[in-house]
């Protein structure tokens, strides 16, 4: 450590315990992180060096230079040891219990969610399974720095349970879809099982929830706009994919004069502020316009795009125009992976690709997108995304001691290109630490481990099958 670490250090644990009353009574706090580079990702992109941040409950009250330890004292003291102290990433776009199919179908199928995808979640998914896989890609995110995530899937209740066991935050969706599914064995019956789990967690401190049509092709008319009327009545948001795969107007079984998903989502009169689109891969120009009118979130997912070959998303144009862009990664089967590391070289690597242009979507963009971006795009912006006072205490420290992450010049560019989940050393959520020195301390991975290993025992000889007859099924079309 160095010497003026050291100095600050000593300095922090003296006012911690031999301040007077009197200032403990005025300067009282939960947690003081110190000695760190601070990336505050506000307005200003402002970057404090030997950056200090100050929380007290669940939020932040003081983010400055090492003269707050003169003004603050805390019943926990962490020092960042000359590491990244930044906002939590968001994963913008998730379907996290599919981790427990993650590395399956990964044989050339072509047709991937009607052939695999929809079949092994009909045989295999359940309540217990849903909790299970929940909480092991919580314990994953929070490993990997990812704050908060937003989650399009089945059974919210207990991903809501599982997710608060291990302490993060989330936007929990209800899907709702056309034909029968693991919680609703009517079509549509996702609706009724979403307005339950609505009015279960609609305060609760780490869960937002939320209405997840899954696209315009899988639920009709009416019950789009019934959803919206819902969502409206009810003040949370509606998830839903959009524009993933080409000519999705096509499969549009209603009258439409609409030419594209975003067209016809604005021309039945549901496409608006409480609206975050997933992928919105194939997007004209018209259709970012509708977006940005609407004042819709976006969540680009770049790495699971590019491995189901389904597109490079006009991220940069969006992100350029000012609308509410964030990153996400997609489902475990999409991506095989919930953190963000990847996806950010990723998110800036195939835009540059796409506009054959080296100089944009710089490294500092990219982070801003994967913070402050993804809290926009789930218009949560005034409560977390970035270290400013007032907002929630969702901060990780990112190492920089590592082979990896030396030397390190710019701290943008060392995370978006040098960083991977190990070097994350601490995660903090709602003021409340979840994992320090890499060390999880709400719930640790060997509790899981025996429920992993029976549901992956489970589903491997049926997933091994599924894959062979969807093989069979392309050669014979082929």
């Amino acid at each position: 450590m160095k010497l003026k670490s050291l100095v600050l250090s000593i300095s922090a644990v003296l006012l911690s315990g031999c301040g007077t009353v009197a200032k403990q009574q005025e300067y009282n706090a939960d947690l003081i992180i110190n000695n760190g580079q601070v990336l505050t990702v506000n307005a200003d992109m402002q970057v404090i060096d030997d950056g200090v941040v100050v929380v007290k409950n669940d939020k932040i009250i003081a983010v400055g230079d090492e003269k707050l330890l003169e003004q603050y004292y805390a019943t926990k003291n962490i020092d960042a040891n000359d590491g990244i102290v930044m906002p939590g990433m968001i994963n913008a776009h998730n379907h996290l219990p599919m981790i427990a199919f993650r590395g399956l179908g990964e044989e050339g199928i072509s047709n991937r969610l009607f052939a695999y995808f929809f079949p092994l979640e009909a045989q295999k998914l359940s309540r217990e399974l849903i909790y299970n896989a929940t909480k092991l890609g919580a314990i994953d995110l929070a490993q990997s720095g990812v704050t908060t995530y937003a989650d399009m899937y089945y059974h919210m209740d207990e991903m809501a349970k599982a997710t608060k066991e291990v302490g993060l935050r989330a936007v929990l969706g209800e899907t709702v879809i056309k034909f029968p599914v693991v919680d609703a064995k009517q079509p549509y019956g996702g609706i009724q099982y979403a307005k339950s789990f609505i009015e279960e967690y609609q305060n609760d401190p780490l869960i937002t929830p939320a209405y997840a049509p899954h696209a315009v092709y899988t639920v009709s008319k009416e019950k789009l706009q019934e959803i919206n009327q819902l969502s409206e009545d009810y003040d949370v948001p509606v998830l839903i994919h959009v524009a993933e795969f080409p000519n999705e107007e096509a499969r549009i079984k209603e009258p439409t004069k609409a030419t594209s998903p975003v067209e016809y989502l604005e021309e039945i009169g549901v496409l608006d502020e409480r609206m975050v689109i997933a992928h919105g891969i194939h997007l004209s120009q018209h259709d970012q316009a509708l977006l940005k009118q609407a004042d819709a979130g976006v969540v680009y997912n770049p790495m699971a795009n590019a491995k189901g070959a389904t597109g490079i998303a006009p991220a940069w144009d969006m992100f350029r125009a000012d609308m509410r862009v964030g990153l996400g990664t997609d489902g475990p089967m999409s991506s095989n992976q919930v953190d963000l590391w990847r996806t950010l070289s990723y998110a800036a690597n195939m835009q540059r690709l796409k506009n054959s242009d080296r100089t944009i979507m710089i490294p500092e963009q990219v982070i801003e997108m994967a913070t402050i971006g993804g809290a926009k795009a789930l218009h949560m912006e005034d409560e977390i995304g970035s270290l400013e006072v007032g907002k929630k205490a969702d901060i990780i420290i990112v190492e920089t001691q590592s082979a990896n992450m030396m030397p390190s010049y710019d701290p943008y560019a060392t995370l978006v290109y040098q960083a991977n989940p190990s070097n994350v050393d601490t995660t903090i959520v709602n003021g409340k630490v979840v994992m320090e020195q890499r060390q999880m301390k709400t719930i640790q991975l060997d509790d899981i481990r025996q429920s992993v290993e029976a549901f992956e025992s489970d589903i491997a000889d049926f997933a091994k099958e599924l894959s062979k007859k969807a093989i069979k099924s392309k050669s014979l079309m082929d």
